[in-house]
């Protein structure tokens, strides 16, 4: 760590972007002035650790969840295929077609009286 003393109104600079001005000096408080471009986050040592376990409790709130979705989309993935383990595969039962049987013989039942109809006309 560099240690550095300055006193009110003197600067540093880190790098090419950002100064360090002591702005007041009371007992034992400093004041300090940032001008930092605002693409460089400045924060409170306090609340850069509360951001950052934020951060931390996010993303492994997201790897449970992903985790989670995984094994779900698993199970779902082997319930089909134990399913189908289980179940020896049937033959699809074999029923007589009765449209087709029915339509030709009321066709049939139908022509007889439209017969008799045109007879008595």
């Amino acid at each position: 760590m560099l240690v550095l003393s300055r006193q009110r109104d003197e600067s540093i600079m880190i790098g090419d972007d950002v100064k360090i001005t002591i702005v007041d000096v009371r007992g034992d408080k400093v004041r300090l002035g940032i001008e930092a471009p605002r693409k460089i986050p400045v924060h409170r040592m306090e609340i850069y650790d509360a951001i950052q376990r934020e951060k931390k409790e996010k993303e492994a709130q997201e790897r449970a969840q992903k985790k989670a979705q995984e094994q779900t989309e698993k199970e779902q993935q082997e319930q089909p295929q134990k399913a189908a383990e289980k179940e020896p595969e049937k033959e699809p039962d074999k029923q007589p077609e009765k449209d087709s049987q029915e339509q030709p013989e009321k066709a049939a039942q139908d022509e007889p009286a439209e017969a008799q109809q045109k007879q008595h006309k």
